[in-house]
């Protein structure tokens, strides 16, 4: 009777397996095999010509104790976190506001400001920033119209991380979206009542839009951080595939490329690989865990 009732279940859900099947092959064939692989690399002397040699910990201990490229790097990563994540959704919720006045043509603007995230972190984009920004590129040439003489801005390490920074934040356009998507959804008799209690644009914008916003915004927030930690295109185009110039664009997945790809040691590479998931994962967790203390949702109850 029992095994009667498990092959009546089983004739029940096939087709629901049958349509996970390409997702699960997909997860266990692409994901979850190259992860566990790449772990045992970690644990190996691997240059990508010879069988893997076994070294246990060997590539982490070294990692923390004697690579001053890891300390340079994982600083350099976090000071571009730190700065992009919170100018970019500063910027897309800014102009995601402005757009949600009822403007004419809203496809068209909220079309222009999507284009430079559709195009995401590609090559041609970097190639393209890296010549306006270049000593006679044309930021520097329309800065001459008015006397200015600009910075080398890309070839002085005192600029450069700047001018990705500023890359990154130009590209607010998905988190815009996303944002403007929230904004609609805000019932508007809840500024129309607090207009009548005397509040203004300010306190509406902390008290109302802020609050019920603030799922939007977390969501957008640890996308932003999981991409962030990720930088690897402007700073490859932009340092000329070094890090240059003196690593000042020697980002974390930078140097791992650089470890595995150009140096052959990809077990270490992998290593610094698992160490990135980590840190990633830890700020995750981190977002997670303090959203209850300023996640609001519209059931009344904050995150948790």
């Amino acid at each position: 009777m029992h095994t009667s009732r498990k092959s009546s279940i089983w004739r029940h859900n096939r087709t629901a397996y049958l349509f996970l099947l390409p997702w699960l092959l997909g997860f266990f064939c692409l994901t979850l095999g190259p992860m566990l692989g790449s772990f045992y690399l970690s644990l190996t002397k691997y240059n990508l010509l010879n069988s893997p040699r076994w070294l246990g910990l060997d590539n982490y201990k070294q990692i923390f104790t004697d690579d001053q490229s890891f300390v340079h790097s994982i600083v350099l990563t976090f000071q571009y976190v730190l700065m992009s994540v919170p100018l970019r959704l500063f910027f897309a919720l800014m102009v995601a506001m402005a757009l949600n006045k009822g403007i004419r043509a809203l496809g068209i603007y909220r079309t222009v400001y999507y284009i430079p995230s559709l195009l995401g972190g590609s090559v041609a984009i970097a190639i393209v920033w890296r010549n306006l920004f270049a000593g006679d590129g044309l930021i520097n040439g329309f800065l001459s119209v008015f006397g200015i003489k600009g910075p080398a801005w890309i070839a002085n390490p005192s600029y450069v991380l700047y001018t990705i920074i500023t890359l990154s934040v130009w590209q607010f356009g998905s988190a815009m979206v996303i944002f403007l998507a929230g904004l609609k959804q805000i019932p508007t008799e809840l500024y129309e009542a607090s207009e009548v209690d005397g509040a203004g644009k300010t306190r509406q914008f902390f008290q109302i839009t802020l609050p019920l916003l603030s799922p939007v915004i977390f969501f957008n927030l640890v996308m932003g951080l999981i991409n962030s930690f990720q930088v690897f295109t402007s700073g490859y185009v932009i340092g000329d595939g070094r890090g240059g110039p003196i690593d000042s664009t020697l980002f974390y997945t930078l140097y791992l490329y650089l470890k595995g790809f150009a140096f052959f040691d990809m077990g270490y590479a992998a290593a610094l690989a698992w160490i990135l998931l980590c840190i990633i994962g830890v700020f995750t967790a981190i977002v997670f865990v303090t959203s209850k203390y300023w996640v609001f949702y519209g059931d009344g109850k904050e995150g948790g």
